[in-house]
């Protein structure tokens, strides 16, 4: 399988509110052969996704803006812009973006496969600058998860 190169701006590709957080596909599996899929998270101040770890795929970011504790298999990093944090595969994590901004992150997993979970779990990103309208379903978001090769472990961390 081949792809053409392409351009995406700022505000483009498809974008899905995923947990109360903005998720926008910059590339999928089906355009990297399988290899990676990469997103652009938008994660409001305070949020925390619950305790997991994924099955199949080592999950990366790139902290473009804002803050947050990554915690994975009892390790804990602090990350700002710049930073780059490895989450891999198989070991329990999670994070908690600071009180004060949004994080804005690259989230890179490879192989390929985040973007099919967040179009799933999530709703349509009709009006990218408005709140999530979509409340959390936990029994769904357990469902997909599972049938996406991610493992929920635990509820996300206080502050």
């Amino acid at each position: 399988m081949s792809t053409s190169p392409y351009l995406l701006r700022a505000d483009e590709g498809e974008a899905h509110w995923f947990t109360g957080s903005l998720v926008t596909v910059k590339a999928t599996g089906a355009q990297t052969r399988g290899a990676v899929t990469v997103v652009e998270f938008v994660n409001p101040p305070g949020f925390a996704p619950p305790l997991h770890r994924h099955q199949d795929e080592d999950e990366l970011f790139y902290v473009l803006s804002g803050d947050a504790e990554f915690r994975c298999d009892g390790k804990a990093f602090v990350a700002g812009p710049g930073d780059f944090v490895l989450l891999p595969v198989g070991l329990p994590h999670t994070f908690l973006v600071g009180p004060d901004q949004p994080l804005r992150t690259l989230q890179i997993t490879t192989p390929a496969g985040f973007d099919r979970f967040a179009a799933e779990a999530g709703t349509p990103a009709l009006h990218r600058w408005l709140p999530d309208p979509a409340p959390i379903d936990p029994a769904a978001l357990g469902h997909a998860a599972a049938r996406h090769g991610i493992e929920l472990l635990g509820p996300p961390p206080a502050h």
